[in-house]
């Protein structure tokens, strides 16, 4: 495995990260998640991410189950907080009363005394950001966080905070399949010294090639899961785009890469992505995802030429195909 810089600050990240959106605490049971958490610490993935709004708060908890035990030292622990986690009225958002007490439940459910990066998970326009920076640092100064990031926010809302230098790092989706964060969003981060922790790499699994242009999904896909995964996939179920992505299968056989290392590989070919973050159902894809390393140039210009015609990159687009919490 290897490691990259997190922004400006001196912490360093495995390069490909363990993420449970959409599977713990919900589509795997607990005693499959625990397998997964401990394959991905066996090849030697440190980052963990998570958020307490996934599966309902579940999410987080089972991750710190399976963590318990593990020297904390040794692994990265990241989770987020914005979205609504309760029926309060103050049960959302970046206030400071909501952070403070969303970040004390993360540390629970987690089973931890401290996060290693503590995300706001939406930009919040109903909070002055200068109240929600002061509670970031409140929980920096308190030892309860040591970084701070964001997720998803447009590169307007990644300059508005510039000024404040608090920030490391975004975590916006980024494949070779959705592309939209290299026109602005990138160019802005890399002037401020802000990494991209990246989510849904292999485009929710489509860039596996395992959908065919004209076929039913397979049975136990994502695109057949009732619990939120097919309604994040079948933007991208189209013949066009799926038939573009079979193309993709002699350049990974002929590097002899599976479709799913040469997907993620391919966001690591971005400098300014400090690390991809995979999911996982069973032990092998974790430890299949961990093996990706960044294409050679001439490998990722191969594919990019595959994908040219399918490849969103437009950044006036609001909704991705694959929009998650």
């Amino acid at each position: 495995m290897e490691f990259r810089r997190l922004g400006r600050s001196g912490l360093k990240v495995s390069e490909v990260s363990y993420g449970n959106w959409l599977t713990h605490g919900s589509q795997v049971e607990a005693d499959a998640a625990q397998a997964c958490v401990k394959e991905a610490l066996e090849v030697g993935i440190t980052t963990f991410d998570t958020a307490d709004v996934y599966a309902g708060t579940r999410a987080e908890a089972v991750l710190g189950e399976a963590l318990k035990g593990v020297k904390r030292e040794s692994y990265e622990l990241f989770t987020k907080v914005y979205w609504p986690t309760g029926a309060g009225v103050n049960e959302r958002g970046l206030s400071r009363k909501h952070i403070v007490e969303s970040c004390e439940a993360s540390l629970r459910r987690l089973q931890t005394d401290h996060l290693d990066l503590y995300q706001a998970h939406r930009y919040d326009y109903e909070t002055p950001l200068e109240e929600t920076l002061r509670a970031f640092d409140d929980l920096v100064r308190a030892g309860k966080v040591m970084y701070i990031g964001v997720s998803e926010w447009k590169a307007s809302e990644i300059a508005d905070e510039l000024g404040l230098d608090r920030i490391v790092s975004n975590q916006p989706q980024y494949s070779a399949l959705w592309r939209v964060i290299e026109a602005d969003v990138v160019p802005v981060s890399e002037e401020g010294g802000v990494s991209q922790i990246v989510w849904s790499p292999i485009a929710q699994g489509v860039l596996t090639g395992k959908y065919e242009p004209g076929a039913q999904p397979p049975a136990g896909s994502r695109a057949t899961d009732d619990q939120g995964g097919a309604n994040m996939i079948k933007q991208w179920l189209r013949d066009e785009v799926l038939t573009a992505v079979q193309g993709l299968k002699p350049l990974a056989a002929e590097a002899g890469l599976s479709m799913a290392q040469l997907a993620v590989g391919w966001v690591l070919c971005n400098p300014n992505v400090a690390s991809a973050i995979v999911g996982a159902t069973r032990p092998e894809q974790v430890r299949d995802n961990a093996a990706a390393k960044a294409l050679p140039a001439d490998l990722k210009k191969a594919v990019d030429e595959v994908l040219a015609d399918v490849a969103e990159t437009d950044p006036g687009r609001t909704a991705s195909p694959a929009k998650r919490p």
